[in-house]
């Protein structure tokens, strides 16, 4: 079987002028690399094809894939992670990971957050900021969040995106607007532990890997998971298996999440718990990192048992259980 790999590689976007934090979400050469190891050790033909553009010329060129292994994040808009899979659809070739529609949707944190709370899922109360003011007005009683509504890897997120008056939140959404040019998602600050839940499979297969409490040191940033405590996590953050009720209760909701927006393959959903002590879905990673040492999902799967290799075996599996033509084609290369 011939595998595709598309992403988009962080150095290359350096080397054309982006900042760190602009390409805080893509892909290191040792990602990329971790990968195309494991699927060659499993016996695959390994094609690195690259972003969106590469996809695109390769595709017109005439060249085809039975599978692509999608990690692109895409560079500019809503959509952007949905580019490289809805040229893989329009082409007929399977890929890893979810659809055009939902990585769309998730992307959109207000959106996200719509959708979860009609499926009866608790998540903060929020309200969306999509143009600078001389004075924003809250529509809750502060604390307050603020954060780019479609970044990741918490950029934008900093000490002062934990907002304690009217002053500042004027201040720190028009900042964030000027800077990331979308919209703010501002949210009620919730005070509680934080989780983050490692899930792969699809449908009625999907199944929590771990709930992970994320624990913020005393030199960390406070109160908050922001850019530059994740960037910096050795020193930061401590990681932990959770495994006590609130933990149970949050895996629960990110089953219930995971099943209610059709997510597929792997991935993770985000809670934090509110002053009652229940979890409150935060945001949902459908297309999350890879890197072995440094991505929380691979973090999760360490800390469980689960082996890089198992962790990637499991999403092909998903994926080859979703496609008709890969099964037939996997049976065949296992004789």
């Amino acid at each position: 079987m011939k595998i595709g790999i598309t992403y988009d590689l962080r150095d290359d976007y350096r080397a054309a002028g982006f900042s760190d934090e602009e390409t805080a979400e893509f892909d290191r050469a040792d990602t990329i690399q971790a990968i195309v190891d494991v699927l060659r050790k499993l016996g695959y033909d390994v094609d690195c094809v690259g972003n969106y553009e590469h996809v695109m010329r390769r595709l017109l060129a005439g060249d085809r894939w039975d599978l692509v292994f999608n990690i692109a994040e895409g560079l500019r808009g809503f959509g952007r992670e949905g580019l490289v899979p809805s040229l893989l659809d329009a082409y007929g070739i399977p890929y890893t990971f979810s659809d055009p529609l939902v990585l769309s949707l998730t992307l959109h944190k207000a959106m996200a957050k719509r959708v979860v709370r009609d499926l009866g899922i608790p998540t903060p109360d929020f309200f969306v900021v999509d143009r600078e003011k001389n004075e924003i007005n809250g529509s809750f009683p502060f604390p307050l969040f603020a954060k780019p509504v479609a970044e990741g890897t918490s950029k934008g997120i900093n000490a002062a995106s934990r907002i304690l008056n009217a002053r500042q939140l004027t201040d720190v959404c028009n900042r964030l607007l000027h800077q990331f040019k979308q919209p703010v998602l501002v949210e009620k600050y919730l005070p509680g532990r934080e989780f983050t839940v490692g899930i792969v499979g699809s449908g009625r297969q999907a199944r929590v890997v771990g709930v992970m409490e994320v624990i913020l040191k005393e030199n960390a940033e406070d109160s908050v998971y922001s850019y530059t405590n994740k960037e910096r996590y050795k020193e930061l953050v401590e990681y932990q298996i959770a495994d006590d009720i609130t933990a149970h209760r949050t895996e629960k909701l990110a089953l219930a999440v995971w099943h209610g927006l059709g997510c597929k393959d792997a991935g993770r959903v985000d809670f934090r718990v509110d002053k009652k002590g229940l979890p409150n879905f935060m945001e949902v990673n459908p297309l999350a990192g890879l890197h072995p040492e440094h991505s929380d999902l691979c973090i999760i799967a360490t800390l469980v048992g689960m082996s890089y290799q198992e962790l990637l075996e499991s999403i092909l599996a998903s994926t080859i259980e979703r496609y008709p033509v890969l099964k037939s084609l996997s049976r065949v290369a296992h004789g």
